[in-house]
């Protein structure tokens, strides 16, 4: 089959399919079809740190939906999601190779998971952070994208991984791959669908790209930016 693929088709098409396939790849979004004029009564923040975004949600909601995070973090007031490649998100020293192998090879992917403290906003103060407010309904539509997120053993626990990379925090297995369109940013973007976004994921993979839609959006009801 695949000498036949090779014969029919050229390699830049099948490059091409192979890009497109990874587009779909898990995380899959978490459809809403929920009330959009329900009320947003939900704070939580999309934090950039340089090229990486992730989402910080009060810590008594994600517990209902990620109860194993209160086993780990006993005392946090937020967490802080991330996702990314596991050997580039988890190295203690970024090489050029990591950096390719992530980019054009899929590659397996993790969660990390921070304890936020206190107020978000204080606590990540030389990074930028954006303030969201989400409805009942967007916000359940989010943490369960962000539990799909996360790699279950046979027993239905996450697999922990190394400790994170600042502050409180852990790694654990992500489910998905990690690769060129399928990166720690469109990731965010596909979370921000999930709570009812109108976002194309499919352009979302820079830092970047995230935060200027989000600073673009025009319901202030939705979104407050520091």
């Amino acid at each position: 089959m695949a000498n036949l693929l090779t014969n029919k088709y050229s390699p830049a098409v099948l490059l091409l399919a192979t890009l497109l396939a990874a587009c779909s790849g898990k995380p899959y979004v978490v459809t809403y079809s929920g009330d959009i004029d329900a009320p947003k009564t939900n704070t939580l923040y999309i934090a950039r740190h340089e090229w990486h975004t992730g989402f910080i949600i009060s810590a008594i909601d994600a517990d209902s939906i990620l109860p194993f995070l209160r086993q780990r973090f006993s005392s946090a007031a937020y967490y802080e999601f991330g996702w990314g490649d596991t050997g580039f998100y988890q190295a203690d020293k970024i090489t050029s190779m990591l950096s390719l192998k992530a980019i054009f090879w899929p590659t397996d992917s993790v969660m990390h998971v921070v304890a936020v403290p206190f107020d978000p906003p204080r606590y990540f103060n030389t990074s930028e952070v954006i303030e969201i407010h989400l409805s009942d309904p967007e916000l359940y539509n989010l943490l369960e994208f962000i539990r799909t997120s996360f790699y279950y053993a046979a027993n239905e626990q996450p697999i922990s991984m190394k400790h994170g990379i600042y502050g409180n925090s852990q790694f654990y297995r992500g489910e998905g791959d990690y690769f060129l369109f399928n990166t720690c940013n469109r990731w965010t973007a596909k979370g921000l669908e999930s709570a009812g976004f109108d976002i194309f994921t499919f352009s979302k993979f820079t830092a970047d790209s995230i935060m200027g839609f989000l600073r673009d959006q025009t319901e202030p009801s939705d979104l407050i930016a520091d």
